[in-house]
């Protein structure tokens, strides 16, 4: 008996299973990127696994009972919904190590204080602007605790510039402790 035999009595649901199924495969492909782009060496095949299955299963029946363009629009927009949900999950997760690069006119001193404070790890560096002698602050930082540092980084000055670029590792240094996995599913935490 073959899995979609169901699809000959109902088959005004292949477009659903189509675009259903897009969706989790090209999300998965968007993760699967991420991590191999961050070196994650055994998450990316297993995503990679589920992801080629998944379209495999798709393809072939559009192969084999998608003759129309219902189904075809059904796989184009599965597709371009999975782009979409693949790019927030990914906001969500917020996987990765970034350097943040803070420029100020203000003492960088006081602002490597208040990071300290949240013991997030910080550098001082002094340089030459277009006009004036500035402060140059980095800190290296793990990607979910951006908005954190956004927060104290515009209170401190409000007319700070910033970049933010990835870290594909990070070795030694001053870092918070992370918190366990089960401390982040606990209710009011």
């Amino acid at each position: 008996m073959e899995m979609f035999s169901f699809l000959d009595t109902y088959p005004y649901l292949l477009p659903f299973i189509i675009f259903f199924a897009r969706i989790v495969d090209v999300s998965l492909g968007t993760l699967r990127i991420i991590f191999v782009s961050k070196g994650e060496k055994y998450k990316a095949p297993l995503i990679g696994f589920f992801e080629v299955l998944i379209w495999i299963v798709v393809i072939s029946q559009i192969f084999s009972r998608a003759n129309d363009m219902v189904a075809y629009i059904s796989y184009a927009a599965g597709y371009a919904t999975g782009n979409f949900v693949g790019i927030l999950i990914e906001q969500r997760i917020a996987f990765g190590i970034i350097l943040c690069r803070i420029y100020t006119k203000k003492n960088g001193r006081e602002l490597i204080a208040l990071f300290n404070k949240q013991n997030y790890g910080a550098t001082l560096l002094e340089g030459t602007g277009s006009v004036d002698r500035i402060e140059i602050v980095e800190a290296v930082i793990d990607r979910k605790e951006m908005k954190s540092l956004e927060k104290i980084i515009t209170e401190f000055d409000p007319d700070v510039f910033y970049v933010v670029e990835d870290v594909r590792v990070k070795q030694k240094g001053i870092f918070p402790k992370s918190r366990s996995l089960m401390s982040r599913m606990r209710i009011g935490k």
